[in-house]
């Protein structure tokens, strides 16, 4: 997809992975809508990046609120030709304390908004695509990207239930991909390994404002493999990628 002048929508877009994957897409000449809670970050992201930038305050498990928010992404940019559910969050704890109550609302952030979001975003492609009868075969409909992560691969004690949010993440990802390829839309799930943000300090695994051990990744390493997806050729889909620190802590 030559991504000059498409429009992205980019969930979780005020700090971490999805700020570095909304600047990577606006510096790829993109028109970036980006969902988060925090006003003030969204803010001082669209101060950044300018008219390419709208900012969407938004809470992803609340469906009333998406549906407003891709009301207002059409009228100002028009349908998205690519989604990034980035929005989430992970919590820890032993199987026989963790708060169910806790569960579930992780749960709403990391599976349930995804889902509302994605079923805007097919939505308004599939109607973009019915009213353009000229697209040609070098053409997509659209792109949707999923960040899970690696405990969407692999469980982890004491992570048990962001685990299950990620294998759902995973679940979604692949039932998508074999649903929406038919409609020309490609479906990609990204499973970074340790990135440097807030996550391990919001999550109670890192004091917060410490070093991380070993080299973990970068938020904008995650960014560059987002836009190395979107960009690929028509002709084919990169339907899922696993990321690694090339040197992690103990090696």
């Amino acid at each position: 997809m030559d991504l000059h002048d498409r429009i992205a929508v980019v969930t979780g877009a005020s700090a971490g992975i999805g700020r570095a994957i909304a600047v990577a897409l606006a510096a790829e000449g993109m028109r970036v809508a980006g969902l988060a809670r925090s006003e003030d970050r969204l803010d001082a992201l669209a101060t950044a990046l300018g008219d390419r930038f709208l900012p969407v305050a938004c809470d992803v498990t609340d469906g009333a609120a998406v549906e407003r928010a891709f009301a207002a992404i059409d009228k100002q940019f028009g349908a998205p030709d690519v989604l990034v559910n980035n929005a989430g969050y992970g919590l820890i704890g032993p199987l026989e304390s963790f708060d169910a109550d806790a569960f579930d609302a992780q749960m709403a952030v990391n599976v349930r908004g995804m889902l509302v979001c994605t079923q805007h975003a097919v939505k308004a492609m599939r109607a973009r695509t019915a009213r353009d009868k000229g697209r040609g075969r070098d053409e997509i409909a659209g792109h949707i990207v999923n960040v899970a992560s690696i405990a969407g691969l692999l469980g982890n004690a004491g992570l048990s239930a962001y685990n299950a949010s990620k294998f759902a993440v995973r679940g979604f990802s692949e039932a998508w991909m074999k649903e929406l390829r038919a409609d020309d839309i490609k479906v990609t799930c990204l499973y970074p390994g340790s990135v440097d943000t807030e996550f391990a300090a919001n999550a109670g695994t890192r004091p917060s404002g410490s070093t991380p051990k070993g080299e973990p990744m970068q938020p904008e390493d995650i960014a560059a493999t987002v836009v190395h997806v979107v960009s690929a050729p028509a002709r084919y889909l990169i339907s899922e990628v696993v990321m690694r620190p090339l040197r992690p802590a103990g090696g």
